[in-house]
């Protein structure tokens, strides 16, 4: 049976942007198949959610989600339903104004966040808020939103978390 990575964009980027590009090939080097959902013109998170878990399923049991701002409360938001296996998120768009009541809480699967100090979108507290309530890992990096120039360094985490699940399955 195929392992699945299945990958939910940013409100402002697409389906293979730069970062999902570069952690797809992760993934496909430690043998997961991979999946990149476009929500390309649709702005309501819940409509996110809701293409996800409709699409997701397609992709068999325990998929891992990987989100990237907007795409991070998706993949959270959808996590229970699709029974996700583990969640790699990157800036999340957790607790922003006037949206708190949206924010989802976890599954019980593995949450391993990627955050920048420098965010200017979703300020790295709100990581740190969410990651304290739910006992998630958080990884803080000395970079901005886009997290564009810490590739190398997202990559060698999510390939982290790819050798966790495999040695559970070993």
């Amino acid at each position: 049976m195929t392992r699945y990575v299945v990958f939910s964009h940013g409100k402002e980027s697409g389906p293979w942007g730069t970062k999902i590009a570069a952690l797809a090939d992760v993934a496909r080097d430690a043998d997961w198949g991979v999946e990149s959902i476009d929500y390309q013109g649709i702005d309501d998170p819940d409509a996110r959610v809701a293409k996800l878990i409709a699409e997701g399923v397609a992709f068999g049991p325990r998929p891992v989600l990987v989100g990237s701002s907007m795409g991070g409360h998706v993949a959270t938001a959808a996590a229970t339903a699709l029974n996700a296996r583990a969640l790699f998120l990157m800036a999340p768009a957790f607790d922003m104004p006037g949206y708190e009541h949206l924010t989802p809480a976890p599954n019980a699967a593995p949450v391993v966040i990627a955050h920048g100090w420098g965010d200017d979108i979703v300020p790295v507290e709100h990581s740190i808020g969410w990651a304290r309530r739910y006992g998630a890992t958080l990884h803080i990096l000395n970079t901005d939103h886009r997290m564009q120039d810490q590739l190398a360094a997202l990559g060698r985490l999510f390939r982290d978390l790819l050798a966790e699940l495999a040695a559970q399955d070993a």
